[in-house]
C-alpha cells in the first residue's frame, strides 16, 4: 500500500490536546492507528494527555524540544524518537526557534 501524502490536505491545529500555539499535519488514519508527519511551530506545545488504546511512536526529523512522559523529561533533537506507550501520558514541546518536524506513528493495540 502506497500513502501519498502530498495528496493529503495539511491541516494547522491551534493548542492540540490543550498545548500552546499551532501545529500543522497530513494524517492518515486507519483501524490500525494514524501516521502524521507533522511540525509543532517555535513557541507551540502538544498538551498532557493519556494513551488508553495505543502507542504513540514520534521520530525527530529536525528541530529541538521536549517531552514528558510519565513525569520523566526527555529531550529531542535529530534523530531521537519518543514513545509514550499505552497507558501512560505525554506532552510535546518546541524548546526551539525553527519547527519541531517529526513524524508520529500511533499503533492502536
Amino acid at each position: 500500500m502506497l500513502i501519498d501524502f502530498n495528496e493529503i490536505k495539511e491541516v494547522k491545529v491551534p493548542g492540540m490536546n490543550g498545548g500552546t500555539g499551532e501545529m500543522s499535519a497530513r494524517m492518515y488514519m486507519s483501524d490500525a492507528g494514524k501516521i502524521i508527519p507533522c511540525r509543532i511551530h517555535a513557541g507551540g506545545s502538544i498538551g498532557l494527555h493519556r494513551h488508553e488504546t495505543s502507542d504513540d511512536i514520534n521520530y525527530i526529523i529536525s528541530g529541538n524540544g521536549k517531552a514528558v512522559c510519565d513525569g520523566l523529561e526527555e529531550m529531542l533533537t535529530a534523530g531521537t524518537c519518543h514513545v509514550c506507550k499505552k497507558g501512560s501520558e505525554h506532552s510535546i514541546v518546541n524548546t526551539g526557534d525553527e519547527d519541531l518536524v517529526m513524524l508520529t506513528v500511533v499503533v492502536e493495540r
